[in-house]
């Protein structure tokens, strides 16, 4: 470098020479010519990626993957804060969520104490936001402010107030305002930022019955009406917002108006247009009579369908009758669109699903063509109904086919990169996983379904009773008891130990099935005590949830024929008192094999009275084995006179007297 820098240097010593002098310099250097080649390059500065807030930690969460065994990161890790039943799991996440709920409030209604702005730029999140009254000075920026942060009443406040103030509103702010309230249908929508209240609450919305919410002669039916100029945007924003609420007359209305006057309309309107066709005739025929009309209606406006005309097409073919008209009218449509180039979403699968997979139908196996189609692909949302797509075809899998190797493709899809993101919510979330459970449970040997439960249980999905019930007949079926110490643990988390039929169920399974080694025969009893326990002190407490489940007289058997079997004298005796001294609280009677396997354990523990108490029980209970007892109690223990006559009472002397064959065996 230091020679460089005095070749240099005695260039401008003498001027010359100095092109000679250069062209020996840069023979001889050849990275300085390379170099100027570099410079004389044009920097070329990338266009800038939008990113958002959550980027970062998805590339964070990439480095990682799904770990089915953790606990959702939106619970606190911490074994006592992590939920172990579906209540907890909905009351945890909406507690924390009511918590930035009231964060909101207190910001909201003490406003003067947050005027302080840390952040440069601020964050508008962070600043109260304004409180209108019809009191209020406002101007037409502030109704552009509302419009734009999807305040719908206050929107409505301030453009009332532009009127009565007599401040003009530009056509284009008139129109930005009406398809906010047609697309909200002048009500509030739920903040982005409440993801738990959204993901708890849209399945149970969902489920309710189409029906007409439409607010009629409101504000934006009124905007319209003001318009003395429409334009094709007006009647598309009020269509299309009656179509979304089901106000199907007024709407067709106003698409005959525009057909009548010429005016055109855009291709989303026709498709709101098409998802109505249902409730605008009754007969099949005329329902797709109607979606052609529309079609060709399209067709002569010049207007090109798109992946919404598809599925607004298939939704109305699920509302037509029968079997081959639907399947020929679906499959058409699905050609026709091919060769437009336009591909199915998941929500075009749901609805074939719901065309071919009828309840009452005949056997379709379009599901596997479907997954041909579409598996080891990642799916974007492009409909509101791509998030049915999953669970339609986990119940096809259990109900219609009963396949679970096609079932577990359909989960293999749905694990696909981000695929999951189209589970929907909470409420699809958990029938999608009930569906797979009980079909890998029914066709799936125990062990490897066991794999697939221990994997998934209880973080990712916590079974509901009649899947637990189908868990444990399975593990009755192939006389796997040992799973059951840890089947009542998990109901135990799950709050199910309240299901009488679930009870019966694993007593049943351990007295069927007798365990070889102490240890287990130990869980077994414990399990048991664990019931009883339990059942008392719902009892005690007197709730009105778990008032319905009391105890039965077979619980109880099933219970002491348990204690019996180990030889547990205290809490068998525990037992039959409760059995004998509450007789009219406890609905049906215990088993034979209960009562005699506590007259034996009485014989062992040479108890005459209380064996005389449970033949006591049995004779007045009608059980036609009480003399056999009588017989058994005279025969196997020393009685006094008293315990003698309590026999005869019960049963009648006849019992105590000697048979032939014991006769003959005395002689």
């Amino acid at each position: 470098m230091n020679h460089l820098c005095k070749s240099f240097s005695k260039l401008y010593l003498q001027p010359s020479s100095r092109v000679a002098a250069v062209s020996r310099l840069l023979s001889s250097n050849p990275c300085l010519l390379q170099s100027s080649a570099a410079e004389t390059e044009k920097i070329v500065v990338p266009r800038r990626i939008e990113r958002g807030p959550t980027d970062v930690l998805n590339a964070l969460s990439s480095t990682v993957g799904f770990d089915p065994t953790a606990a959702h990161f939106k619970y606190h890790d911490d074994p006592y804060l992590i939920p172990t039943s579906n209540v907890a799991k909905k009351t945890y996440a909406m507690a924390q969520e009511s918590g930035r709920k009231a964060a909101l409030w207190i910001r909201q209604e003490n406003a003067k104490l947050f005027q302080h702005k840390e952040a440069d730029p601020p964050v508008p999140a962070f600043i109260p936001t304004m409180v209108y009254t019809e009191e209020s000075k406002v101007e037409v920026t502030d109704l552009e402010k509302l419009i734009e942060n999807v305040d719908v009443k206050d929107a409505v406040l301030v453009y009332n107030l532009l009127k009565k103030s007599k401040i003009d509103v530009s056509p284009e702010l008139k129109q930005s305002l009406m398809e906010l309230l047609c697309f909200f249908n002048h009500e509030e929508s739920l903040p982005e930022e409440f993801i738990e209240e959204r993901w708890f609450r849209q399945g149970v919305t969902e489920k309710g019955r189409q029906r007409k919410t439409w607010k009629d002669f409101e504000l934006a039916e009124q905007i319209f009406h003001e318009i003395e100029y429409k334009k094709p945007e007006h009647y598309c924003a009020l269509i299309r917002g009656m179509a979304k609420y089901f106000q199907v007359e007024k709407a067709w209305a106003l698409y005959q108006e525009t057909i009548e006057k010429g005016i055109l309309l855009d291709t989303n309107t026709f498709n709101s247009l098409l998802q109505i066709a249902s409730f605008l005739k009754e007969s099949y025929e005329m329902r797709w009579d109607l979606v052609c009309e529309v079609l060709t209606t399209m067709k002569n406006q010049g207007l090109k369908p798109n992946i919404g005309t598809m599925n607004a097409i298939l939704q109305t073919i699920t509302t037509i009758g029968g079997y081959n008209h639907p399947r020929t009218y679906a499959l058409k449509t699905l050609s026709e669109f091919k060769k437009l180039g336009i591909e199915p979403s998941l929500a075009s699968w749901y609805y074939m699903l719901a065309i071919f997979c009828r309840e009452r139908g005949p056997t379709s196996h379009i599901l596997h063509d479907i997954m041909n189609e579409i598996e080891n692909k990642e799916f974007q949302i492009q409909d509101p109904k791509d998030t049915f797509f999953f669970v339609t075809a986990m119940d096809v899998c259990r109900h219609h086919l009963h396949d679970k190797d096609l079932a577990k493709r359909v989960n293999n899809l749905l694990h696909f990169k981000d695929n999951y993101n189209l589970i929907g919510d909470s409420y699809k979330e958990s029938i999608y996983y009930r569906n797979y459970f009980t079909i890998l449970c029914n066709t799936e040997p125990l062990e490897t379904f066991m794999e697939t439960y221990n994997l998934l249980v209880p973080n990712v999905y916590i079974p509901e009773p009649s899947v637990m019930e189908d868990i444990l007949k399975s593990i009755d079926v192939n006389c796997a008891s040992d799973h059951l110490p840890q089947i009542w643990s998990h109901m135990i988390q799950f709050d199910h130990t309240g299901r009488e039929n679930l009870l019966n169920l694993i007593l049943q399974i351990m007295i069927a099935n007798p365990p070889q080694s102490e240890e287990l025969n130990d869980k077994f009893t414990a399990i048991a005590w664990d019931m009883y326990s339990r059942l008392e002190e719902q009892l005690a407490a007197g709730s009105g949830r778990n008032q319905r489940t009391g105890f039965s007289g077979a619980l109880l058997g099933d219970i002491l024929t348990i204690c019996c079997r180990v030889k547990n004298f205290e809490k068998a005796q525990t037992l039959f008192e409760k059995i004998n001294n509450e007789q009219n609280s406890i609905v049906g009677d215990p088993k034979v094999m209960a009562m005699r396997a506590f007259i034996e354990l009485c014989i062992e523990e040479k108890k005459p009275s209380l064996a005389i108490n449970c033949l006591q029980y049995c004779a007045e209970n009608g059980f036609p084995e009480s003399a056999e007892f009588a017989r058994l109690i005279h025969g196997s223990m020393t009685l006094n006179e008293a315990h003698l006559e309590k026999i005869k009472r019960y049963v009648g002397a006849d019992v105590l007297k000697p048979t032939k064959s014991a006769e003959d065996a005395g002689k």
